[in-house]
């Protein structure tokens, strides 16, 4: 491929990579939105996680098949397509106020996106030197953590309007007639901002499917330390092991925060920024990326540092008082003025493991397929399989919160980068 094709296609990954962060981020919004319209429990709302990301699991393997008889190309406009179909159930289930059918629709979304990561992923890997994919990585997870920015704040706006007021009238409506026909007034809020989601996605489906967009062969015949079954690539495998447990804890990190600032007496308007701020703190970190990888320090001590970072601020997190908080200054992407609003600390510590998470997955991905070979598409979706690590952990969050509280809850994101870091220190000792 000349320089010009690949820059192309990285700027459509780029496009890609902003789609993917804007339907994944929504969650956190809609974890505490439906909670309420379906009149959940604590544990049932993280329902929307599991769905969602354990598609992936589901769908991995099934995609690469898929993408070795359509192509990279026609895979990720099926992927859209996919999409399109879940964003479109949206609009009965909010009309029925079915949470088995918002379920239902999270996971066809969730489908649609495993096969266009699986495409997507190793198509960054591939562009360009081994030695640099983090660093590409970054980029894109830049584009990726910017649209998630924006989702909370733009779905907040539409769904979270006056959604305290609201709650306490539901809360005290003695008529269950009455509380029906709020509760439905409340789960009608998602079909606006759905069927604008299902529109854009099938014309984005059908662009991708008239675009010139090079295709990625890796025919290499070169195997990790010489063995040809996939069961023997030792890295390979331990490198899914810690993407599951990554993918958990970043999930836990944006989704989980808005709950956790409502049960520390938050308000909704404000707490809806706090997944903003966790995407925020990513944004940072993949900027350090792109400056210091591979220039000042190679993808495996970036991950050292950041499961060294995240274990620090998980700590911290369930250590300082829940009292303690700042008045922090923030920018409304929404409506482009300057707010203030009064932080509690530890939910500043949770929003900084975004900044702990952000070189994580542009670091595993190059050192897990480092020597993978002719296994790179298989090997591909083993790690995309991975992603099922957000539809677990953040149930057992959920069933821990319950328990003990939501914030010594947080204690679960500790073996998490423990994890990470035995899978850093391995791929020193396994060259």
């Amino acid at each position: 491929m000349n320089k010009r094709d690949t820059l192309f296609g990285l700027i459509v990954i780029g496009i890609l990579y902003f789609i993917f962060g804007f339907v994944t981020w929504l969650n956190g919004t809609l974890i505490p939105f439906l909670q309420t319209a379906c009149q959940l429990s604590e544990v049932a709302a993280y329902l929307v996680t599991f769905a969602f990301y354990i598609s992936y699991f589901v769908w991995a393997l099934p995609s690469s098949v898929i993408l070795k008889r359509t192509g990279f190309k026609n895979g990720i406009a099926i992927g859209l397509f996919v999409m399109a179909i879940g964003a479109a159930l949206f609009i009965p289930a909010s009309y029925t106020r079915s949470y088995i059918l918002f379920l239902v629709a999270l996971f066809i979304m969730g489908s649609g996106l495993a096969l266009m990561q699986t495409a997507v992923n190793p198509y960054v890997t591939i562009l360009g030197p081994i030695e640099s994919a983090a660093k590409r990585m970054s980029i894109m997870g830049i584009c990726n953590k910017f649209a998630g920015i924006l989702a909370p704040i733009i779905l907040g706006s539409i769904l979270l309007v006056g959604f305290d007021t609201l709650t306490a009238e539901i809360n005290q409506a003695a008529n269950p007639a009455d509380k029906e026909a709020l509760l439905n007034t409340l789960s009608i809020r998602l079909v606006r901002p759905y069927t604008v989601m299902t529109v854009i996605l099938t014309l984005l489906g059908l662009l991708i499917c008239f675009m010139h967009l090079p295709e990625v062969e890796d025919k290499g015949t070169d195997t990790a330390q010489g063995h040809s079954s996939i069961w023997r690539q030792a890295r390979l495998w331990f490198g899914v092991i810690a993407l599951f447990f990554y993918v958990g804890v970043e999930v836990i990190a944006g989704d989980t925060i808005i709950k956790y600032g409502m049960s520390l007496g938050i308000a909704q308007e404000s707490a809806k920024y706090f997944t903003s701020f966790t995407l925020i703190a990513m944004v940072i970190g993949y900027f350090m990326g792109v400056v210091l990888i591979p220039k000042v320090i190679n993808q495996r001590q970036a991950l050292i540092g950041c499961a060294v970072v995240g274990i620090a601020l998980a700590a911290c997190a369930v250590i300082v008082p829940k009292g303690l908080s700042v008045s922090f200054p923030f920018i409304d992407l929404g409506t482009f003025s300057r707010i203030q609003m009064q932080v509690p600390i530890t939910v500043l510590f949770v929003a900084l493991l975004g900044l702990a998470n952000a070189l994580v997955w542009p670091a595993i991905w190059p050192l897990a397929l480092e020597g993978a070979g002719e296994h790179t598409k298989t090997g591909s979706a083993l790690l995309i399989m991975a992603i099922a690590g957000g539809a677990t952990l953040p149930l057992l969050y959920g069933k821990m919160s319950g328990i003990f509280g939501t914030q010594t809850a947080y204690l679960v994101a500790i073996p998490c980068y423990l994890v990470i870091l035995a899978f850093a220190i391995y791929c020193r000792k396994r060259k």
